[in-house]
């Protein structure tokens, strides 16, 4: 698939090339260089914006940058105008990675506030442009600049550069979307916090885009200096670039690699229609109609729409297809699954109560001057079913996101196989062997149900994507989801999407799995299919910490309990022997039960 598409991709190139030796009018080379030009600029901006959800007012300021570094380089210094492109893509990628190390970091900016961060830079750049002796006012002048001879006259060269230029847009779009890069990127726009819990290197990948989409922008900006031949701040730094490359990504459809391009020659292809016949206003009116329609009727943009089709008819013929019995609660207890459990998964040999997986020690945490954890020291040994307990509010979920690095801690230590981990980031966590699920399912909306498994299965256990697809349908078989590889999450019910949660954090091959009330929600027969589940998943040998108050259970499934109330860890033991203690009975039930007990 990805050589068939790269090929197409190369032989439209190649007879697009032709056209400037076919002897057809001028017309047709100027008005596909604006199209090869805008639709690079909404590929470039579709890397980030699209694939990883930051939505950019700011690209105009990138594309600027490259305008005039091209400018000063070849206008001002005589550089040959082919050797200034690199430098017209270098300074905006690295403006934006010095942006991205800065904002990226902040949580709160996100959404319309970096939006609106992204579309001051744009101004701050210019002024800084206007009032140096980058630009000083009067503008640059490139009419002595050497257009390089690569077509038959200048026209046909500044098409075959923009045209290059596309080829190259589109190969990076489609490389970046097929690949592990782009797969983080998706459940970053879908729930950043949650990827990096999984172990997607959400800082990082950010990073890599922006400078992805910055260089793209700046090298369209390289090549069209020499179109305009005359550079001022205001001609470039404005807001037309940001608003057109939203409105030509988002027709086309922000998720597909190709989308931008399709919103781009559409829009173009329309205003210039409008424009030629004297009717510009009328074409700016129906392209914001259209937008209207799009956003209304086809919030997925025009490949978007289509490629949901497609997968419609694929599931509709798939419907027929026979799937490994899968669902444990339509077996005996003894043979609760006809599928074994994924080969990866390996059986171990259970430690003594002396192997500690797991160890913290004064582990605190505080929101707000709400102390959720309070000295909290527990140990888990490699192998055992604990279960952590205590009433609404008592930290056990806050227990769980500290443990996987998505709240960081205020003080304490935490070990685990022997190794500290505070203080890493959440995603190397996970690559340590930390899984978890969520109390409220928290799958990544926009993504199939296998490759929200096989998301894990890549970054958890760092498996290549091929490899990792096949393992991730081994869990979808063993938790009786592999009829819904392909459906969207919001497709299952509650029920499916708790095991979801599940196959998920297994895919990762996780040492030590937590689960944050698996069990909430389900029926008394799914309750029963989730215990024998997840019997089956510590017999394969992964320690299971699981925050539950379906006592049923925790009867059935702990090897020991842990009880937290108001952040404090008051009992740690078996569950008989803990659940007598008064400070356990006062913690549930309240100080009357304690005075009223035998």
């Amino acid at each position: 698939m990805q050589a068939r598409v790269v090929g197409c991709v190369l032989a439209v190139g190649s007879a697009l090339a032709m056209l400037p030796w076919l002897g057809l009018p001028a017309f047709y080379e100027s008005f596909l260089y604006l199209v090869f030009h805008w639709a690079v600029l909404a590929l470039s901006w579709n890397i980030l914006s699209g694939y990883a959800g930051y939505f950019s007012f700011g690209h105009g300021a990138f594309f600027g940058v490259g305008v005039y570094t091209t400018a000063v380089l070849s206008g001002k210094f005589d550089w040959p105008f082919l050797s200034t492109l690199p430098f017209a893509a270098l300074l905006p990628a690295l403006l934006g990675v010095g942006l991205g190390i800065v904002v990226f970091r902040v949580k709160g900016v996100r959404g319309e506030l970096f939006a609106l961060l992204t579309l001051a830079v744009t101004f701050v750049i210019a002024t800084i442009i206007l009032n140096t002796p980058i630009d000083g006012g009067p503008g640059i002048y490139l009419n002595a600049v050497s257009t390089p001879k690569i077509g038959p006259n200048q026209g046909s060269s500044l098409y075959l550069m923009a045209l290059s230029l596309l080829i190259l847009a589109l190969l990076m779009a489609y490389w970046v979307k097929q690949s592990k890069l782009g797969l983080g990127l998706f459940a970053i726009h879908d729930d950043e916090d949650a990827a990096e819990v999984m172990g997607v290197p959400t800082l990082g990948y950010k990073l890599i885009a922006f400078a992805i989409s910055c260089g793209l922008a700046g090298l369209a900006g390289g090549v069209h200096a020499l179109l305009l031949s005359y550079i001022t701040v205001g001609e470039i730094f404005n807001i037309t670039v940001p608003l057109t490359v939203v409105l030509m990504s988002v027709l086309g459809g922000s998720r597909h690699w190709a989308g931008p391009a399709v919103g781009a020659l559409v829009i173009t292809t329309l205003l210039y229609g409008f424009t030629a016949s004297g009717l510009a206003v009328a074409g700016k009116a129906a392209v914001g109609f259209i937008l209207l329609v799009v956003i209304l009727f086809l919030p997925d943009g025009i490949l978007g729409y289509f490629m949901q089709r497609a997968r419609n008819r694929l599931r509709a013929a798939n419907a027929t297809v026979d799937y490994p019995e899968s669902h444990a609660g339509t077996a005996s207890s003894g043979d609760v699954h006809a599928e074994p459990a994924p080969e990866s998964q390996v059986a171990r040999t259970f430690a003594q109560p002396s192997d500690v997986l797991l160890r913290t020690k004064a582990l605190c945490k505080a929101f707000v001057g709400v102390r959720a954890l309070r000295e909290v020291s527990l140990e888990i040994h490699r192998g055992e079913i604990l279960g952590l307990l205590g009433p609404n509010g008592s930290g056990k979920s806050t227990f769980i996101n500290v443990v996987t690095g998505h709240f960081p801690m205020d003080s304490g230590t935490i070990e685990f196989d022997g190794k500290p981990l505070h203080g890493l980031a959440a995603h190397k966590i996970a690559a340590a062997g930390i899984a978890r699920t969520y109390q409220i399912p928290r799958p990544f909306a926009h993504l199939p149900v296998l490759e929200n498994v096989t998301l894990t299965a890549m970054f958890g256990a760092g498996l290549p994507r091929t490899e990792a697809e096949q393992h991730a349908r081994q869990w979808l078989v063993f938790t009786g989801l592999a009829d819904k590889a392909e459906a969207l999450p919001d497709e299952l019910n509650l029920h499916q999407r708790k095991f979801l949660e599940l196959a998920r954090a297994l895919a990762a091959k996780p040492k030590l799995l937590l689960l944050d009330e698996v069990l909430s929600g389900l029926n008394p027969a799914e309750i029963n299919e989730a215990i024998t589940l997840i019997r089956r998943i510590r017999d394969q040998g992964t320690t299971i910490v699981f925050v539950e108050h379906v006592m049923r259970a925790v009867t059935a499934l702990s090897d020991r309990v842990a009880v937290l109330n108001h952040g404090e860890l008051i009992a740690c033991g078996p569950l008989e022997e803990v659940m007598r203690r008064p400070d356990v009975v006062k913690a549930y039930l309240g100080e009357s039960a304690v005075v009223a007990a035998p």
